[in-house]
């Protein structure tokens, strides 16, 4: 009897080195994504550690990267994972990654497609495929629209990504009220250690941008800059208002 093929690669993460754009096909510098502050000179991101979190104000282009970047993974650019191809909210979605993925270059070492793409907005559409995929299987259903949004992103995090891939999380925090971001930050410890699991997240979130060891980059117009959560706008705005809820939500109304 033949014997089972193992895929699981030995090696640890990151799997994903580098993404790059090549100029040469890019066929309208004026179109978008291609516009974007942040693509109109050479870009470049490299990964060095297993967990990388982008941080940028809105408009900035992080959803579209992630887009790009789980493209090239073999995703749909609208979430899910491996040989996932929703019908049923690619099309109410407007995604870019695809456009944007045509001109990216991408080292991997070693290629690895195994994983999740993760959008707050095509979670219940994916998840909903999930439960009726599973109708029939062995088993019990993985059931994770019969709860709570934060319970149900939670279970969906924790039955998806503790397996070998490369997880991209865009605003994970999107339905997780502060409790449930310290469980997600568990997780991403969980994954972190396993040495199998490589992480690449946008969020705006104060408390998942501090998790220790992972690289902060700062989308903007001037591209990406390494920096630390305290560098971050988003944690200067949370400490005014920790250090004067009333005095900070009244300056701010009455501007």
């Amino acid at each position: 009897m033949a014997r089972r093929r193992n895929h699981t690669i030995n090696m640890p993460a990151p799997y994903l080195r580098r993404v790059w754009l090549d100029p040469a096909r890019i066929d309208d510098r004026a179109a978008y994504p291609f516009c974007l502050p942040f693509l109109r000179d050479d870009f470049e991101l490299s990964f060095d550690r297993p967990i990388t979190i982008i941080v940028g104000e809105n408009g900035a282009g992080k959803s579209t990267l992630l887009e790009g970047i789980a493209v090239l993974a073999g995703y749909d650019e609208a979430g899910g994972g491996k040989g996932y191809r929703p019908v049923d909210h690619s099309n109410a979605m407007e995604v870019m990654g695809g456009q944007l993925s045509s001109a990216l270059r991408a080292g991997w070492l070693p290629k690895i497609t195994n994983g999740w793409f993760f959008r707050a907005e095509s979670f219940f559409s994916v998840a909903r495929y999930l439960d009726e995929a599973s109708v029939g299987s062995p088993g019990p259903p993985p059931d994770f629209l019969s709860h709570s949004h934060g319970e149900g992103f939670m279970r969906f995090f924790e039955e998806r990504c503790q397996r070998q891939g490369i997880f991209i999380f865009d605003e994970p925090e999107s339905a997780l009220s502060p409790a449930r971001q310290m469980e997600f930050l568990k997780l991403m410890r969980r994954m972190e250690r396993s040495t199998i699991c490589q992480v690449v997240m946008a969020t705006h979130s104060p408390m998942l941008m501090a998790y220790p060891g992972a690289r902060l980059l700062r989308l903007s117009k001037y591209g990406l800059d390494e920096v630390t959560v305290e560098q971050t706008d988003h944690y200067k705005v949370m400490r005014e208002f920790c250090s004067d809820p009333v005095g900070f939500v009244d300056a701010v109304v009455e501007e």
